[in-house]
């Protein structure tokens, strides 16, 4: 922030108090009800299918790892984060429906092994190695599809879609443990469920986030890229993703300590690229900021210190420290939002055919954003030392 009241707000600006919240379409709630539902009755099964005994265990070691794999997912969310209802649903669909689907076609698949001449251990391992992959993946990357055809304006870049396919898998993968977790103790008692979380839980937890992220990415190419060609991201991520899957799939059924050790190694090497991939754009789009807003100094709305402060997740995050410091923390916080969604909005525009008249109308909104926020700050910035 500067020491000097804003020089000039646009004028356009100050007829949208605010950005008004987009309201959930209903296809997300319909999507975010039966997914619920479906979720419920898979749970309401293996209640069932063990009479209890187990379940609160397999429910409890299912939960356990997510409150870390959730932080760690949205860590990479923090510089535009995306709508809280529809990362919700994303995870919804991923416990409910893709678990439903795929319990129900792999089963179908083992029957179909099984009549063609295997025999019931071969079947399974057959079904495990090369139907799961494909099933399940196709079940987690439907939300995907379904994001790209209903919420596409939610996706603007690879980052978006490796969280969306992230969310995706860990509610699937959280619903997926209890069921083996269930299948183990009745097998065996706790020290089987104890052992089945620790292979699970503990050592494999992200096969679903990074397998199904191959088919974010996909997605995400599709959406932000021009080109005929540019569909044909989404069938070569999911291939991607039966891949990744079946060979972390092949290893376990091997129970090679090669295989899984080759495996664990992929998994770290491709978990590092996404990162890079994250960290890149993040990066291009702090060189947005200083170029597309840059037009904004002599209106006062925002100066080289401004974008200097919102080059870095460091910066910002000291910024609002201050801000909370003098009670306005919210001010601050929607301003750093509304300067990332405005350079956010020049790159949406440079790569879809949009109506003057709409890119105008949600530039001025946000800059009634910035220009507000800006009006309760100046007085704090004034008479009390920043950093």
């Amino acid at each position: 922030m500067t020491y000097t009241q804003p020089a000039a707000v646009p004028r356009a600006a100050k007829t949208h108090p605010r950005v008004p919240p987009a309201r959930p379409s209903k296809g997300l709630i319909i999507g975010l009800a039966v997914s619920g539902l479906c979720a419920l009755a898979t749970l309401g099964f293996i209640l069932m299918s063990s009479g209890g005994d187990g379940f609160g265990l397999s429910v409890a070691l299912g939960l356990a790892p997510l409150p870390i794999l959730l932080a760690a997912v949205l860590v990479l969310d923090r510089l535009e984060p995306e709508p809280r209802l529809t990362l919700f649903f994303a995870f919804v669909w991923g416990a409910g429906i893709a678990v439903v689907v795929s319990i129900g076609l792999e089963l179908a698949g083992e029957a179909a092994v099984a009549a063609a001449g295997m025999g019931p251990q071969d079947a399974r391992t057959a079904t495990m190695v090369a139907v799961a992959p494909m099933v399940e993946e196709a079940a987690k990357g439907a939300a995907l599809l379904w994001l790209l055809w209903r919420c596409r304006h939610e996706i603007d870049g690879p980052t978006d879609g490796i969280v969306y396919a992230s969310m995706v898998a860990l509610g699937f993968a959280a619903v997926e443990n209890v069921l083996y977790y269930s299948a183990a103790f009745n097998v065996a008692g706790t020290a089987a469920t104890v052992a089945t979380f620790v292979m699970r839980g503990v050592l494999t937890p992200l096969l679903h986030p990074l397998a199904t992220s191959m088919i974010g990415l996909g997605v995400a190419y599709a959406v932000t890229t021009r080109g005929r060609g540019r569909f044909l991201a989404v069938p070569l991520g999911y291939a991607g993703a039966v891949v990744l899957h079946g060979m972390w799939n092949g290893a376990a059924a091997l129970n090679s300590p090669a295989a899984l050790g080759g495996v664990y190694l992929l998994g770290m090497v491709v978990t590092g690229g996404l990162v890079t991939v994250t960290v890149w754009e993040r990066q291009r789009l702090v060189t947005r900021i200083g170029r597309d807003l840059r037009v904004y100094v002599p209106t006062g709305l925002i100066t080289a210190e401004d974008i200097g402060m919102l080059g870095s997740l460091r910066t910002r995050r000291r910024a609002r420290r201050w801000a909370r410091r003098v009670g306005m923390g919210d001010a601050m916080s929607d301003y750093q939002q509304a300067a990332t969604e405005l350079a956010i909005l020049y790159q949406r525009a440079e790569r879809e055919d949009r109506e003057p008249a709409d890119f105008a109308d949600e530039r001025h909104a946000l800059l009634a954003v910035m220009a507000r926020s800006r009006a309760s700050l100046v007085p704090h910035v004034l008479s009390q030392p920043r950093p």
